[in-house]
């Protein structure tokens, strides 16, 4: 339990929330989950969208539900803790960590990616540091400093679906019809990588003025807009470069403007697709240090993060161990190895959220009975559908922190 000198302070309001789950999730989808995806779904990229929405719509609405009866940092760390037993809330946290961590790591590698990619292990790791120095110095100043990026995001964005509808389609190919269900399910894994920003709203809790209305009113406007934004860029893309141009490329939204007939735009598009990244990367941070800070106040990590800075009212010593491990992982592993470490991982942690969820009661505000159970079933269906060195990887990192937690429950006894 947070005392009163480790409390945060209540100070984002609506607007903010929105932005910073906004953020996220346009940054990431766009600019590193879209290729993959196709890759695995074909002409089918647009069933596996309207798959993961669904997906994440259950996971939100149980998540917006959990957050409003417990509106404090963690996240489902916190649900699973109080609803299920303190296991499997230490168990989501667990995975909420590790797999944003190799979110975060990925959000870097594609600013480095795009913005020098000769060099992109090196920048990578010197956008976690200037995101980690701007989360250090407050929250009001990363959800500033987001509220920008992502305006200038969405206007390139708008830029890339007014050039792809409108112009040439020329260049667009198609890959072999030969993709099945389990190829849809892989790509609404990708995807729903792409979706899942609206968690920063909920690990920011204790951040969140007036939790109770603000939390569950940010998450479903932060989702429906970032549905919108992909539906139409998708559309785009296609029509442009066809499912194999799509999947082949490593920069789709400037191929998509130069092929169209417009290739004095492709710098523009450049540098928003380093601001989305950054974007997302300042927004993923912020939640995975929230989540740590909870963790740490329960001993489940060291108590010393639990630390809260006196002058800037962040948890100083998170940020900077979580900006830490990132820069390690984004200077040794591979993008899309990291996206579906990520997605498995965090589908496990939106499992637990589900079955939280089943358990509230009518006074509890609980979401109609079909939403947590299709949103449990589908983290299942979706999760193993994932290429399956993502799945195994997952679960060995999930078997470690299951391991240490039993470890440490044998030492208190002791």
């Amino acid at each position: 339990m947070a005392t009163h000198g480790d409390a945060l302070r209540r100070r984002l309001g609506l607007t903010d929330s929105v932005i910073i789950g906004l953020g996220s999730m346009v940054g990431a989808g766009i600019f590193a989950a879209l290729a993959p995806a196709a890759a695995a779904a074909g002409d089918w990229l647009l069933l596996a969208l309207a798959v993961a929405a669904l997906l994440a719509y259950c996971n939100a609405t149980s998540s917006a539900r959990l957050a409003a009866l417990y509106p404090v940092s963690g996240g489902t760390y916190v649900y699973g803790r109080e609803r299920l037993g303190a296991f499997w809330g230490y168990l989501a946290g667990w995975g909420f960590v590790a797999g944003k961590t190799a979110s975060c790591a990925a959000m870097a590698l594609t600013v480095g990616s795009y913005a020098w990619p000769e060099h992109s292990r090196v920048i990578a790791v010197a956008a976690v540091a200037a995101v980690t120095a701007i989360n250090y110095t407050g929250v009001q100043k990363s959800a500033l400093a987001t509220r920008i990026i992502v305006a200038a995001v969405l206007a390139v964005l708008a830029l890339v679906v007014g050039v792809g509808l409108f112009g040439s389609h020329s260049a667009a190919t198609d890959l072999p019809d030969r993709i099945g269900p389990r190829g849809v399910l892989a790509a609404a894994g990708l995807l729903f990588f792409a979706f899942a920003g609206y968690a920063r709203i909920a690990t920011l809790g204790e951040e969140v003025r007036d939790p109770r209305r603000t939390i569950p009113r940010a998450i479903m406007i932060a989702l429906g807009l970032a549905l919108a934004v992909y539906a139409l860029v998708a559309v785009a893309v296609l029509e442009v470069l066809g499912s194999a141009g799509l999947a082949h490329a490593i920069d789709p939204l400037a191929r998509v403007v130069s092929a169209a007939g417009v290739p004095g735009s492709a710098p523009v598009v450049r540098v928003g697709a380093v601001l989305a990244a950054a974007g997302s990367l300042l927004a993923l941070i912020l939640g995975v240090s929230r989540t740590v800070l909870a963790m740490a106040r329960d001993r489940h990590l060291p108590g010393a993060l639990a630390a809260v800075h006196p002058r800037f009212g962040v948890p100083h010593r998170a940020e900077l161990a979580v900006g830490a491990v990132v820069a390690v992982v984004a200077g040794t592993f591979d993008l899309r190895a990291a996206i579906g470490f990520s997605s498995f991982t965090v589908l496990v942690y939106y499992l637990i959220a589900n079955v939280s969820a089943a358990t509230l009661t009518a006074a509890e505000n609980r979401p109609a009975r079909w939403v947590p159970i299709a949103g449990a079933a589908g983290c299942v269906i979706v999760g193993l559908s994932l290429p399956v060195g993502s799945v195994l990887a997952g679960l060995a990192v999930l078997a470690v922190g299951g391991c240490w937690y039993a470890a440490r429950s044998r030492s208190a006894r002791s």
